[in-house]
């Protein structure tokens, strides 16, 4: 078989293909960021109530919140609060900062 019997055979169009342009999409049309919300969360109460459980699993929602970041300016700020509160949890935790002294 030749080329040109080939090319004649095809039915795609090269002339009319235009390359794709993906659909803009507004910052607050964007889908709630659940694992940063939660690290969020984790991040408060293990600094608050210093549980150590709730500071790991914070960081660990943080980075996934920063792995999968949509919007960088709206997540980050959620991202780095969250990140803070679970580090802060985790020196309070293991370190003893602010506790009262046992007698």
């Amino acid at each position: 078989m030749s080329s040109h019997s080939q090319q004649g055979n095809d039915p795609r169009m090269p002339s009319a293909a235009r390359p794709y342009k993906p659909p803009v999409v507004v910052a607050q049309d964007l889908p709630v960021d659940y694992s940063g919300f939660i690290a969020v969360i984790f991040g408060v109460f293990g600094a608050m109530f210093r549980y150590k459980l709730c500071s790991w699993l914070a960081i660990i929602f943080s980075a996934q919140a920063l792995a999968n970041m949509r919007n960088f300016e709206n997540d980050f700020k959620q991202i780095s609060m969250a990140m803070m509160f679970g580090i802060m949890g985790l020196v309070t935790s293991y370190l003893g900062i602010g506790a009262k002294a046992k007698r």
